[in-house]
């Protein structure tokens, strides 16, 4: 199915989706459950609203809030009226959300009010204090108004309520006449990436890329009409907007958005409301499967899981199946730069394929695996990925020098990790080409060393860095979360037993256990703070 044929644009989609799905149950949110039909409404009416506060076509609207049923109003309002979404990481500090704020120029910020304890209003005061703009923050000129998702507001910000009542001066036909006019080869959103390499970038991707890329997903997925799907993955990211919110307007699917993951309300949540589809990070599903009071919660719905990341364990694979019942479990690999799709695996892959590997390219797409000199290296071996297709984005907004360095001239992006394709084109992403280290002229993938320490019945979680040894160049070390407090496992047991199941190379020569690994609000390991980290404790090991 061309999605971006069928529904034209997000605003098109939301406008069918409403027709189509009218009376059944869109959003709940504690006690408030909106249907389709309403939210079509709640929708329109923001869209409106931003018209009325001068927001054009083009312009670049802001959203700073966790998951929430106003995060997916005001955005999609936003798109409505033409504006390219800028979504901003929960996890930024002032500073971080102001630089974004810039390097976008946004118009207008959505921001929530006070969230885990943090009020975000005063933290980008903080940080735009200083500068050559008038008003509250005059370190943001381009920012002209910050609507506060709440009740209550600063005398200089305005309340949802407010802003939305602002745009009841403009009529339904203008808004439905300003949505008709958005072309699919309009850019949608611009989502920064993390910036582990230097300042975040912003890729740029269209309204025809966004719907083609997840009417696939939704069909890969076996996403249903009906299906009651619980989003822990922030609506920031691009997985849990539109493998989240834009899916299921495709589907017709009910969203539970739960704004950050606690076992136990998702757990809760799950058997209340009766959850069938749960994406997520594989510590997500862990978490689930290892909570003490899981079997006093009704996890009977659940059917879909679909999960990524470069290390799957084929134990997590098999217990989701076997102990949850779960007909449907998917890996899948993907990127900001590409749409946060590239590969997937198919219903009926068998549990190896789905573990070891993140699936095959999306229909009309292409990736190829490359030496560090540009040839397509042969099945089997490792090098960089490229993909290549409808998936890939435009560039970076407003910066061709850093859209040069990964977008080939004939189309083939660079993402920047290391990987293997088998013979049939799964595809095994062994690590970023940043994180891999060389242990006396080898080179070590943390990710495939990882997979193989988490086969330790002892080990619930782990992650490996490379660090500096005088004779070797660099070796690894790993930090490792114990399955149980009771466990007795010590560094000393861990290594012993890796030298038994890796070459000699890819042993980590140090061991430091953790209660947690570093995280950010997508699910991935924070490796930088894992370097800063150091040898410590009575557990760590230096062989």
């Amino acid at each position: 199915m061309r999605g971006d044929l069928e529904w034209g644009s997000v605003p098109g989609l939301v406008r069918a989706a409403a027709e189509r799905y009218a009376d059944r149950e869109a959003v709940v949110e504690g006690r408030t459950r909106v249907t389709y039909r309403e939210l079509g409404d709640r929708i329109e009416r923001a869209t409106a609203a931003c018209m009325a506060s001068g927001v054009a076509p083009g312009d670049r609207v802001a959203v700073w809030a966790p998951n929430t049923l106003d995060w997916i109003v005001s955005a999609l309002g936003a798109v409505g009226a033409g504006a390219v979404l800028v979504p901003l990481n929960t996890r930024f500090k002032g500073a971080e959300a102001a630089y974004v704020l810039t390097r976008s120029r946004a118009k207008l910020l959505f921001i929530t009010g006070t969230f885990l304890g943090t009020s975000y209003v005063a933290s980008l005061r903080r940080a735009a204090a200083d500068g050559p703009g008038a008003g509250p923050l005059p370190g943001l000129p381009h920012l002209e108004e910050v609507v506060v998702l709440a009740d209550d507001a600063p005398e200089d910000f305005r309340t949802w309520k407010d802003f939305l009542a602002s745009g009841d001066t403009v009529t339904a036909d203008a808004v439905r006449t300003r949505a008709a006019a958005i072309s699919g080869d309009w850019p949608s959103d611009i989502n920064f990436t993390s910036g582990t390499t230097g300042r975040p970038k912003g890729a740029v991707i269209t309204h025809a890329q966004t719907l083609r890329c997840y009417a696939i997903w939704s069909e890969l997925a076996g996403l249903r009409e009906g299906d009651r799907y619980l989003i822990v993955n922030p609506f920031f990211h691009t997985f849990g907007y539109k493998a989240g919110i834009i899916a299921c307007l495709m589907r017709g699917a009910t969203m539970i958005p739960q704004p950050v993951f606690n076992v136990d309300t998702a757990l809760a949540n799950i058997a209340a409301e009766r959850i069938s589809v749960l994406p997520g990070p594989p510590t997500l599903h862990q978490s689930l499967l290892d909570h003490p009071a899981r079997d006093a919660h009704d996890l009977s719905a659940l059917r879909l899981v679909v999960t990524g990341a470069a290390v799957v364990p084929l134990r997590l694979v098999e217990r989701l199946r076997t102990e949850l019942r779960i007909a449907t479990v998917l890996t899948a690999y993907g990127l900001s730069e590409a749409g946060g799709i590239v590969t997937m695996c198919r219903r009926g892959d068998p549990a190896e394929v789905i573990a070891a590997t993140s699936g095959r390219a999306i229909p009309d797409t292409e990736v190829r695996v490359v030496s560090a000199a540009g040839d397509p290296l042969p099945p089997g071996s490792p090098g960089e990925v490229l993909v290549r297709g409808h998936n890939t984005m435009s560039g970076y907004f407003e910066d061709p020098h850093e859209t040069a360095k990964v977008l080939t001239p004939d189309g083939w992006l660079h993402t920047g990790d290391v990987g293997v394709l088998d013979e049939t084109g799964n595809l095994r992403i062994t690590d970023r080409i940043k994180d891999m280290f060389i242990v006396g002229g080898f080179n070590a993938y943390p990710a495939e060393i990882e997979q193989l320490l988490g086969l330790h019945p002892q080990v619930a979680d782990v992650a490996v860095i490379g660090v500096p040894d005088a004779r070797l160049g660099e070796v690894g070390k790993a930090y490792v979360v114990r399955r149980s407090a009771s466990s007795a496992l010590t560094a000393d047991d861990l290594i012993a037993w890796a030298r038994r199941e890796m070459a000699n190379y890819k042993v980590p020569r140090e061991v430091e256990f953790v209660p947690e690994l570093p995280r950010n609000a997508s699910g991935k390991v924070v490796k930088g703070e894992l370097r800063h980290l150091g040898a410590r404790g009575a557990d760590s090991r230096r062989c």
